[in-house]
């Protein structure tokens, strides 16, 4: 009997991505929009032969109808406080109250169970719908992956082409988790497909340093590459406040500080990873930072 998988927040670039990689898994996929959703998006979403389902308003009634008969709900909703914390808990008891198993909630970042509230305030959402879906008859799991590896080259730019540095914080041997969005993508997927996993996991495609940054890069350019250290955590930590306070974004999901506050994190010992989870299906190739900036380079020059 097939697999029924619904996933929100599919007209996203991971959601999408979450999507492609449940494609030819022998299961049916239903994707739950919002009826003013992106028509180029949807339509995207159509021709890869998914169900969808659009809902006038994020309510319970609409929500549990687009449940009945599924074996998991994966969320990849993003936003703030009403996305990440409202709309996902509505999400949540839609789901529970179609008697679906499973959940796998929209946390796809570092491992925010290290940190305290007051850290970071993106992750505090996490950690705040986590408090609720505890709490809930509903078996989950949470994917945390570091940091997207196309950060690198946006917006948390630690290679500066133009000027050939590598920016980093801290120690520049210290290791650094990224996953790619694919890999994080075909990893959820194969998690929403399995009917009973941990309730975390945690991935990297690739852990590597600031110095081992600098040498594959000028390596993939032909450049010679420097590192620069502009401080450590304690003044990383007075910049974010200053630069939190002079341009708040209150409304903005990555204001330049939140980005910051990232990297802040990821270099703390705290976050640093005890047993990776990515041996649990051997047939994911792991793109590692070396390989995804070749792509990227190459991509560029044509």
């Amino acid at each position: 009997m097939k697999k029924i998988i619904l996933v929100a927040g599919a007209t996203g670039n991971l959601g999408l991505r979450i999507v492609k990689a449940l494609v030819n898994k022998d299961t049916e996929i239903l994707v739950v929009v919002r009826s003013n959703s992106d028509i180029e998006k949807i339509k995207v979403l159509e021709n890869l032969g998914v169900k969808i389902y659009k809902v006038s308003g994020w309510n319970l009634e609409e929500l549990k109808t687009s449940c009945v008969g599924v074996s998991c709900v994966v969320s990849a909703l993003a936003g703030l406080r009403e996305v990440v914390v409202d709309a996902q808990k509505v999400l949540l008891d839609a789901a529970i109250a179609a008697g679906v198993p499973r959940f796998i909630p929209s946390d796809y970042s570092l491992d925010f169970t290290k940190f305290s509230y007051g850290e970071n305030r993106n992750l505090d959402l996490r950690r705040e719908f986590h408090e609720y879906l505890d709490k809930m008859p509903i078996a989950a799991t949470s994917i945390f992956n570091g940091a997207f590896t196309e950060l690198l080259i946006d917006e948390m730019p630690m290679i500066l082409f133009k000027q050939k540095i590598i920016l980093y914080w801290g120690n520049k041997d210290y290791k650094l988790a990224f996953t790619t969005m694919d890999n994080t993508a075909e990893f959820t997927a194969k998690v929403a497909l399995e009917s009973n996993t941990p309730r975390y996991l945690r991935i990297a495609g690739d852990l590597i340093s600031p110095r081992e940054l600098k040498v594959i890069t000028s390596q993939l350019t032909g450049q010679k590459f420097r590192l620069f250290r502009p401080g450590g955590q304690k003044l990383l930590a007075v910049i974010i406040k200053i630069a939190r306070r002079l341009a708040p974004g209150k409304k903005e999901l990555y204001p330049a500080w939140q980005g910051m506050q990232y990297m802040h994190n990821m270099i703390d010992k705290r976050s640093k990873i005890a047993k990776l989870d990515i041996n649990r299906y051997p047939e994911i190739q792991w793109t590692t930072v070396k390989d995804f900036l070749f792509k990227y380079q190459k991509e560029k020059s044509m």
